[in-house]
C-alpha cells in the first residue's frame, strides 16, 4: 500500500500534468494565427469538437469510446511543444521527436497503468495503426474545415480560408464523415452565395 508522501507525490505529479494540460486552453491554432483570424480558437477548442464528433459517431463497427481518448490525446503534447504547423518549415521527422520527447514527459506524471495507456494512445494516433486512429484523424481535418467556414461567416469574407478546404482533397472516406462534409459543402456554398449577393447590394446601393 502506497503511503502518505508516496500519495502526495504522485498527486503533486497529477497536479503539474493538469497544469500542463491548462495550457493548451491558451495556446491558438497557428493556421489561424497565420492568417489573421480574430480571437481564433485554441488547440483545446478544436480537440474539444472532434471529442463530440467521435462521441455521436454511429457506426457500430469503431470503437467510440476509443475514438474519443484518441481525439482527446492526439494534439496533448502541443502543450509543449505548440502547434507546429507545415509553414514552420519544421520537417515531420523534428515535428515528431519533439512531439514524442514532450509525450514521453506528460505520461511520466502519471501513475503506471494510465501512463501507458495515454502513450499507447497517442503512438496509435501517430501510426494511424487503427481503424479509430484512421477516423480520428478524418475528424481532425473535418473539424478544421467546419472551423474555417465558421470563420469565413464571421468575418463575411466569404472563400478567404479555402487553401484549408484545399489541403483536405481526397482525405475524407468514412461514409459518416462523407456525409457531414457533403453538408458542410452545401451550406458553404448556400452562405457564399448569400454573402456575395449581399456586398453587391450594398455597393449598388452606394452608388
Amino acid at each position: 500500500m502506497a503511503s502518505h508522501g508516496e500519495k502526495s507525490a504522485d498527486m503533486s505529479e497529477m497536479l503539474q500534468f493538469m497544469k500542463l494540460i491548462g495550457h493548451l486552453k491558451r495556446i491558438p491554432r497557428t493556421g489561424w494565427v497565420y492568417r489573421k483570424v480574430k480571437n481564433p480558437e485554441s488547440v483545446s477548442d478544436h480537440m474539444y469538437r472532434m471529442a463530440i464528433m467521435s462521441l455521436t459517431i454511429t457506426d457500430p463497427t469503431v470503437d467510440r469510446d476509443r475514438c474519443i481518448k484518441l481525439a482527446l490525446v492526439h494534439d496533448m503534447t502541443e502543450c509543449i511543444v505548440g502547434d507546429i504547423a507545415p509553414s514552420d518549415n519544421i520537417s515531420k521527422t523534428e515535428k515528431h521527436r519533439r512531439e514524442e520527447e514532450a509525450m514521453r514527459h506528460l505520461s511520466s506524471l502519471l501513475p503506471e497503468g494510465l501512463k501507458q495507456e495515454i502513450y499507447a494512445l497517442w503512438e496509435e494516433y501517430e501510426s494511424q495503426s487503427s481503424p479509430e486512429a484512421r477516423l480520428v484523424k478524418q475528424f481532425d481535418l473535418l473539424e478544421m474545415i467546419m472551423q474555417a467556414h465558421e470563420y469565413e461567416e464571421l468575418e463575411g469574407t466569404p472563400g478567404r480560408l479555402q487553401e484549408f478546404f484545399d489541403s483536405t482533397t481526397g482525405r475524407f472516406h468514412h461514409p459518416d464523415v462523407l456525409q457531414l462534409l457533403s453538408s458542410l459543402n452545401e451550406q458553404r456554398g448556400r452562405s457564399t452565395k448569400e454573402l456575395k449577393e449581399s456586398q453587391t447590394d450594398g455597393s449598388e446601393s452606394e452608388h
